[in-house]
């Protein structure tokens, strides 16, 4: 076939973007990978050269090799390897999306690193069939709440919760449920969406896997003034499992073997006030909810709640 070098330049830059600084490709490989490959014909070898210097002008940082008979490499791919290690991770780790979906970005995300970069993720476990949970639609919702957002549009969805016979059932009767998006948010392993229920006057928060049939609406979102200076992450700090509950300032007595549990669960912020020789006090901003007293309760004789005397009766 005749090339076209249009098409010629995009296949080098393609050829460049499986190579790093180990594994560089010279400009005789570069032209057999081109014929072998996608059939171009009659690529000289000096045409590589005009190729290179097109591409480094452009801005791609394509470097020539220690050794100059050995070509040149992509000196910096779009991520680094422990950036895609960590991507991967968090994917492995999504238990709401599908085994498909995770797929599909797994492969996505290895080809934005060198050939040698997939190999080395090769030996990676990445989720089997029965290890996810997600229906194959996580992705298609999420991309209507972003547009949501974007557009200041609320959303409409039904809800379900899983019975006895491990089936979904819809909630209250398969009411659809009208909420403004603001935010999405990682907590235990699971997605939720956070927005407001203009008709609770509340914001309130629901696990995108058991959203169904979302779709966008023509109504404008609402709640602004509740989000304005919301800070998602302090939000999902304070709620622990994305439940509910009045916010108050909870005093804790723990004992000093327990500080990096604080220190992980509220930051390093936090003010801890030593008692004695084996315990401190600490005052957290938390969202009081039965999962907050059930963290207290799993940490067992080590955390006592000091107040608010509510809280304690609660507790």
């Amino acid at each position: 076939m005749s090339t076209s070098h249009k098409e010629k330049i995009i296949r080098v830059l393609q050829l460049f973007q499986t190579t790093d600084e180990k594994t560089p490709m010279n400009a005789v490989q570069i032209s057999q990978k081109l014929e072998e490959e996608y059939g171009m014909e009659n690529v000289h070898r000096t045409s590589i050269y005009d190729d290179v210097r097109l591409l480094q002008s452009c801005g791609y940082p394509i470097k020539q090799a220690e050794n100059s008979h050995k070509g040149w490499y992509m000196e910096k791919h779009l991520l680094e390897d422990w950036e895609i290690k960590l991507m991967l991770d968090s994917v492995q780790q999504a238990r709401c999306v599908s085994v498909h979906e995770a797929n599909e970005i797994r492969n996505k995300l290895l080809n934005l690193t060198s050939q040698r970069g997939r190999s080395r993720f090769s030996h990676m476990i990445m989720p089997l069939p029965g290890n996810v949970r997600g229906v194959g639609q996580i992705g298609e919702y999420i991309e209507i709440m972003l547009e949501a957002m974007y557009l200041h549009k609320k959303i409409r969805f039904q809800y379900f919760q899983w019975n006895v016979k491990k089936e979904p059932q819809l909630r209250h009767g398969g009411a659809w449920y009208h909420i403004s998006p603001w935010g999405l948010s990682w907590d235990d392993e699971n997605y939720y969406l956070v927005g407001f229920d203009s008709e609770a006057g509340l914001i309130k928060h629901f696990r995108v896997d058991k959203m169904l049939r979302i779709a966008l609406s023509n109504e404008t979102r609402e709640g602004r003034e509740h989000f304005k200076k919301l800070d998602m992450a302090d939000y999902a700090r304070k709620s622990f499992g994305m439940f509910g509950g009045e916010e108050e300032t909870v005093k804790l007595q723990v004992s000093n073997g327990l500080a990096g549990v604080i220190i992980d669960r509220f930051g390093k912020d936090v003010m801890m006030i030593p008692v004695d020789e084996d315990h401190f006090n600490v005052s957290v901003d938390v969202r009081v909810s039965r999962q907050f007293l059930g963290w207290v309760f799993s940490l067992g004789e080590s955390v006592r709640i000091l107040g608010p005397e509510a809280v304690v009766d609660q507790m």
